[in-house]
């Protein structure tokens, strides 16, 4: 077997990291223990997710087999990995979730629901009261890979019921008007 570089391929890995000194370092580092090489990094520090983290994109090579690797590290490194390589979301489902949001955490219910299932959240609004007593409102949209918007839901529901949540889904196919 040999090392030649004809047998890398290039990958794209998007990411979204929490703005603090070192974060990008600390995922770049299971790249490199996993055997990947660096082609670029597009950090859009002006442009904030809905979660207010900063994406970025990272190209790189790696053997096919050592690819899988270092996505499962970065992952373990606690990374939030929005795309990897051919890993796209590929289906979207938007839910409303209305209580006791703010009080509640609402950093905690998005940390969860990203980490407990394989999707990210697209886009996001609040709409609450001047003070954190009252109900607010919430939409989440979630980019899921095809065929876990079941499994998205589900987890939403568990999330919904243990903080004492509304949840308004959507419509499913096959419902008629």
């Amino acid at each position: 077997m040999s090392d030649s570089r004809d047998e890398l391929q290039a990958y794209t890995v998007r990411l979204e990291l929490v703005d603090r000194p070192g974060e990008l370092l600390r995922a770049l580092e299971p790249i490199a223990d996993n055997g990947g090489n660096l082609l670029s990094i597009f950090h859009e520090r002006g442009n904030l997710t809905p979660r207010g983290h900063i994406p970025v994109e990272v190209d790189l090579e790696a053997a096919p087999d050592r690819f899988e690797g270092i996505v499962d590290a970065l992952r373990a490194e606690g990374i939030n990995v929005i795309q990897a390589g051919a890993e796209v979301y590929a289906e979207e489902v938007t839910v409303l979730l209305i209580g006791h949001l703010v009080r509640t955490d609402l950093s905690d219910t998005l940390d969860r629901i990203e980490d407990s299932i394989d999707s990210s959240v697209e886009d996001f609004a609040l709409s609450a009261p001047e003070n954190t007593d009252g109900k607010s409102s919430a939409r989440l949209r979630l980019a899921t890979q095809s065929g876990e918007t079941d499994a998205a839901l589900a987890t939403i529901r568990s999330i919904a019921a243990e903080k004492d949540f509304r949840v308004v889904e959507p419509l499913t196919a096959g419902g008629g008007a």
